[in-house]
């Protein structure tokens, strides 16, 4: 408006000179230019609001994408566990473990696919692309990462196969030693690209910072470093290997489990005992399963009754039972011996070593020669002894000697 006041005063001065017809085209031309300012202020309030509407789009197919992705991984992941569990014969072994290794990591791998997609559709601000830019790099190495690691499992599943193919236990040992030491290394290098990525430094910066703190973290686990070389010494020195059984510190069961902490034996009477590494490699550790033989020494006493002659028959009738028996191995052939005067009986010693080591076998061939034994006995008439005791009265004859002896005197 205040543009058409000089047009005015124009229009007014050439009304009184009497130039009409100029005057009217002034007004066109104020006309004109009043309409066009009016336009140029309606289509800067338009461009505003197309530019607001612009983001918001951007920023909903962002959003959008990222649930799109997140959907699509759990459905894949779904069908791969689905997959998995149903997979047939040996030769499908490989891609069932494939399928259920990455059947979780599927997901976290959707996710930052849709975070790559979103963030190359959304426009913001310096400030706020750096973050999120940041963000995606993470999102990014941790499904990487996740996904090399439950990777390991192919090569857990190759090493029990070939642990399969040996009759040494000491694969059995390895194998699990093997894979843990692959995935504490995948985890290290991930944990590194992430802090690289927060940090935005060189990964020699990184490690010359983390070898500055490692000395604090190593004074720090000093028993699990202890433990992680126990676990060094154990599989280089062999003491028992898994499924032997080993007694230690009154701890009798066999192996279930050699790790880089600690070891698990399962106790006769069913109970899973672990026992840091540390205190295994300074401990004495007897390991029944890697005995040859099974010895057994057997006092069979008889009454002090027993005529030589029927003495000479129980040691006749135990070489008798013993010769050439179960088990035997020719180098080591059984002993009998008429061997000791007991307290209350005569001592017979039977010594028979019992080959291979098969703990109940050698048990039902003991019981039977035990009722050999029995049998036999009781036919020749040799009575076994129990603990007695003799006790003489006062009234005894030689005890009444004694006393008029002593009353004669």
């Amino acid at each position: 408006m205040n543009q058409t006041k000089p047009f005015r005063r124009l229009l007014q001065d050439d009304f009184n000179r009497g130039n009409l017809i100029d005057s009217l085209d002034v007004i066109k031309v104020s006309s004109i230019m009043e309409i066009h300012s009016r336009e140029k202020k309606m289509w800067s309030i338009l461009s505003k609001q197309v530019f607001l509407n612009n983001e918001l789009w951007r920023l909903l197919v962002f959003f959008a994408s990222v649930l799109m992705f997140l959907i699509m991984g759990r459905m894949l992941r779904y069908y791969m566990e689905k997959k998995g569990g149903h997979v047939e014969g040996e030769d499908s072994e490989w891609s069932r473990v494939l399928f259920r290794a990455l059947a979780r990591p599927v997901v976290l791998i959707a996710v930052a696919a849709g975070l790559w997609l979103g963030m190359a559709i959304l426009v913001v601000g310096e400030g706020l692309k750096l973050i999120l830019e940041t963000v995606t790099r993470v999102v990014n190495t941790a499904a990487i990462g996740y996904a090399v690691y439950r990777l390991v499992d192919l090569l857990d599943y190759y090493l029990l196969k070939l642990s399969k193919r040996t009759d040494s236990k000491v694969d059995d040992m390895l194998m699990p030693l093997v894979g843990k030491s692959v995935r504490i290394t995948i985890l290290i290098l991930v944990l590194l690209q992430i802090v690289q990525a927060l940090s935005d430094k060189p990964i020699m910066s990184i490690l010359a910072g983390l070898g500055v703190g490692g000395l604090a973290i190593a004074l720090a686990g000093q028993d699990t470093i202890k433990n992680f070389f126990g676990s060094l010494v154990i599989v280089a020195d062999k003491p028992f290997e898994i499924g032997d059984r080993i007694v230690m510190d009154g701890h009798d069961g066999p192996v279930e489990y050699v790790g880089f902490r600690s070891t698990k034996i399962r106790t006769l009477d069913g109970h899973l005992v672990t026992v840091p590494n540390a205190e295994i490699v300074n401990k004495t550790v007897h390991n029944i399963g890697k005995r040859p033989y099974i010895r057994r020494v057997s006092n069979i006493t008889i009454t002090y009754e027993t005529p030589p002659d029927k003495v000479e028959r129980a040691v006749a009738i135990l070489k008798e039972l013993l010769d050439n028996h179960e088990g035997m191995n020719p180098a080591f052939p059984p002993r009998v011996f008429f061997s000791d005067f007991n307290d209350c009986s005569l001592n017979i010693l039977m010594i028979y070593w019992y080959h291979p080591p098969d703990y109940w076998a050698y048990m039902e061939f003991t019981q039977r020669l035990n009722m050999s034994i029995l049998r036999r006995f009781n036919e020749e008439g040799i009575d076994f002894a129990f603990p007695t005791q003799t006790i003489y009265y006062a009234n005894a004859d030689k005890q009444q000697l004694a006393l008029q002896m002593l009353q004669d005197e």
